[in-house]
């Protein structure tokens, strides 16, 4: 039959979970970033009343608000793929993760979407105090759901805190224990630096773009100047907490690193392998290109550290892909280097009183625009795919949690899913570049700054009086 020659119903359930949640994960690395910068931008005009910062906050708080829904929209199809093409997982892991992703819902998504509309439509309508005290609650809940998502991931990757049932669910022992597993600190603290990055890289290219496009306007110079101040503090800090992450993982899943170093052999002074293509039929790392013993110094600190290499695990216990690991790997951390170099380079430049004047360093800040998101898509991928084949680590393997459906009706999804998230998505994001190719400019304008519509039975009137509009408008602070 014509099926027969599909992928398996689980390679195609695994490729329709990596394709909605690695489109999902790009809006919350973008929104978690930039509702803290909004926070700060309106803090900033609070305290020092310039009008600057009033524009700033407007013109990002309409990218946010678009961002947001998309972020919202994509989440929402994660949740139904457990029931229809990962029911047995979710009915196995479902006492403990459950009630993870209940709390986010409870304590997060709640506080931000009880505070979202004050948020977008209430400056000049409340007062500065309270828009400002919603703003920063729309920021903290974003990073409560990351806080809560993480830990239900991380709990996949560490599972600790619970008990085996008799009929195989895991059942919550210590909830302490589960939500602070061992590999939760590092990679919560990663990912939240990772998501600031990824906003500093896309603010800082709207700034650059608009600057070399005119030199002398004052809020590109300021968003652009604020961007390379987050990067350059927060790129070696996402170093930093990589190599925590890194060094966790060499404890607790130590094929995985050897999937992402290439290394097939145990051995002492292990070489750093820059680049090289892993074969899984021959069980080597084929023109390897490397530094010798650097390996074991990165991950053992130590010059001659012995690090076990993929040959030590029996073969069902490695990762399924293997190049796919080691490249995404390499593909993060290339661009994680390149944000640190664009951070140093423009402290360099600023001490010179030229961070604004010179083309190549804004054409070099318009380019690495996208690399925060490539980067955090990468080291998902890193993460995820050196987990396999294993979704709950060490004890319920991918295969054993796949419901039981055709691969016919998974392809059928699947077909729809790319169709549609192209389509509907799509238009989100080249709205979003509209939004981006409008300059900063003074008096920027903001849903605030239109009286609000209140129906009266078919025949809508506005309830603020016409000649009152421009009150709307909020005034720097005396």
């Amino acid at each position: 039959m014509l099926w027969d020659a599909f992928p398996s119903a689980l390679d195609l359930a695994r490729f329709q979970f990596a394709f909605t949640v690695t489109f999902h994960f790009l809006f919350p690395a973008f929104t978690i970033g930039l509702a803290s910068y909004l926070a700060v931008l309106e803090g900033l005009w609070i305290w020092t009343g310039r009008s600057l910062y009033l524009d700033l906050f407007r013109y990002w708080l309409k990218v946010f608000a678009v961002n947001f829904a998309m972020g919202v929209v994509s989440g929402i199809v994660l949740s139904y793929q457990f029931g229809t093409n990962w029911s047995v997982f979710a009915d196995r892991t479902g006492p403990v993760l459950g009630p993870l992703l209940g709390y986010e819902v409870l304590t997060a998504f709640f506080l931000e979407a009880g505070f979202l509309g004050v948020m977008l439509f209430g400056l000049g309508r409340v007062g500065r105090g309270l828009h400002f005290a919603a703003t920063c609650l729309v920021a903290i809940g974003t990073l409560i759901s990351g806080f809560w998502i993480l830990a239900a991931n991380s709990w996949m990757q560490t599972p600790t805190g619970y008990i085996l049932g008799p009929d195989g669910r895991f059942l919550p022992g210590d909830w302490w224990e589960i939500v602070f597993n061992p590999s939760f600190p590092f990679r919560y603290l990663h990912t939240i630096t990772g998501a600031y990055l990824t906003t500093a890289m896309i603010v800082g290219a709207v700034g650059a773009f608009h600057l070399l496009r005119d030199r002398w306007n004052e809020r590109a110079r300021v968003m652009f100047s604020m961007a390379m101040w987050m990067a350059a503090a927060v790129a070696p800090a996402q170093a930093v907490f990589g190599d925590m992450q890194g060094l966790w993982a060499l404890h607790y899943q130590p094929q995985k690193v050897a999937a992402m170093e290439g290394h097939w052999e145990t051995q002492r002074g292990a070489p750093l392998i820059l680049f090289g293509l892993p074969d899984m039929e021959r069980q080597e790392t084929r023109l390897a290109l490397g530094i010798p013993r650097l390996g074991s110094l990165i991950l053992k600190h130590e010059w001659d550290g012995e690090v076990l290499g993929l040959k030590a695990f029996p073969p069902e216990a490695r990762p399924t892909n293997v190049p796919l690991v080691f490249w995404s790997f390499r593909i993060m951390v290339g661009l994680g280097l390149l944000m640190i170099a664009l951070g140093m380079v423009s402290l360099w430049l600023r001490w010179r009183r030229a961070l604004h004047e010179r083309d190549w360093f804004l054409r070099w800040a318009v380019a690495m625009g996208p690399s925060g998101l490539l980067a955090v898509t990468f080291g998902w991928i890193t993460t995820e795919a050196g987990r396999q084949p294993y979704t709950v680590y060490g004890h319920l393997t991918t295969a054993e949690s796949v419901s039981p459906i055709a691969a016919p009706a998974v392809a059928t999804s699947l077909v729809l899913f790319i169709v549609v998230y192209f389509v509907v998505f799509g238009a989100g994001i080249w709205y979003l570049f509209r939004l981006f190719r409008h300059p900063p400019e003074a008096e920027e304008s903001g849903a605030e700054s239109e009286p609000p519509i209140r129906s009266a039975g078919i025949t809508p009137a506005p309830s603020v009086n016409p000649d009152r509009a421009a009150e709307a408008r909020p005034q720097p602070a005396e």
